[in-house]
């Protein structure tokens, strides 16, 4: 190219350098995400091994593969910053916006007032028992058995969606945090993916027979009003293994599972990581 002669060397080089980057790919620290970005969401993200990743100034784990999660709560804000480190330096930061849900609001008037409030008696244990689940809950390490993807724990008829409440003669009560699954007594339980049983209670005030499997960064699987427990707690269980039976124990008005997912301290939508529940005819 003639123009080349009246150039001088340095930007000969320039030029040169500039060419040869256009041919090399994309940078591979591109942050990735797929998942649901909504409240009650859950979202695996990828970026390069030996990444660190921030989330509203907290940093979360990174699999040594880049493999990290996101979840967001049933109200949680709709903007999360997200920044990725390496060797020390900012190299990308991003906002992450989620959609906002609405929910099933209840109306339950006349009731008796012991159902509404737990009698004083009872403060004690449910306080013991809300600290077995944390510490159950606590586990964190690189394990990512979440990515095989989950299955129904269980068949039956969706009688409870996420993010549900009643408000109980005009007091609100928590929100509901998992989905029901109406079945009889005794139907088979399945692990929806691989984990390790980090609590196997048999007879909780609320839950009844209390089921929690973890499933690594972290997020866990609980089921409740359990009328039989098959694994131990430490026992590691594989997608599609029986874990245990429905009942209808606790503060139940009927047989069914209630499964709900915790993501360190959002809990999540376990429909979202499920197809349609199968037909059970």
């Amino acid at each position: 190219m003639k123009f080349m002669r009246y150039i001088s060397d340095s930007q000969r080089h320039y030029i040169f350098s500039l060419c040869f980057s256009l041919l090399l790919p994309f940078p591979a620290w591109s942050v990735t995400l797929e998942g649901d970005l909504t409240q009650g969401g859950m979202v695996i993200g990828r970026v390069s091994p030996g990444d660190k990743v921030i989330v509203n100034k907290h940093a979360i784990r990174v699999s040594p593969d880049g493999v990290f999660l996101l979840g967001f709560g049933r109200d949680d804000k709709l903007d999360h910053d997200l920044t990725v480190n390496r060797d020390g330096k900012l190299i990308e930061q991003k906002q992450v916006a989620i959609s906002k849900r609405e929910y099933r609001i209840q109306q339950i008037n006349g009731l008796p007032p012991s159902k509404v409030t737990p009698p004083k008696r009872d403060w004690d244990r449910i306080k013991r028992e809300t600290a077995l689940v944390k510490k159950a809950r606590r586990l964190d390490d690189d394990r990512h058995d979440f990515l095989t993807g989950f299955i129904w724990p269980a068949k039956g008829i969706i009688s409870g969606v996420y993010g549900s409440q009643r408000v109980l003669n005009g007091v609100p009560k928590r929100p509901h945090f998992g989905v029901d699954v109406a079945a009889p007594v005794g139907t088979k339980v399945v692990a929806p993916a691989d984990g390790i049983v980090t609590l196997a209670h048999p007879d909780m005030f609320y839950s009844g027979g209390t089921l929690i499997v973890d499933h690594g960064h972290q997020l866990s699987s609980s089921f409740l009003h359990l009328h039989k427990i098959l694994v131990k707690e430490g026992e590691r269980v594989k997608q599609g293994e029986p874990i245990a039976e429905i009942g209808a124990t606790g503060r139940v008005t009927g047989a069914h599972l209630d499964w709900r997912m915790n993501l360190r301290n959002a809990r999540i939508d376990p429909q979202f990581l499920v197809p349609p529940m199968p037909d059970t005819e």
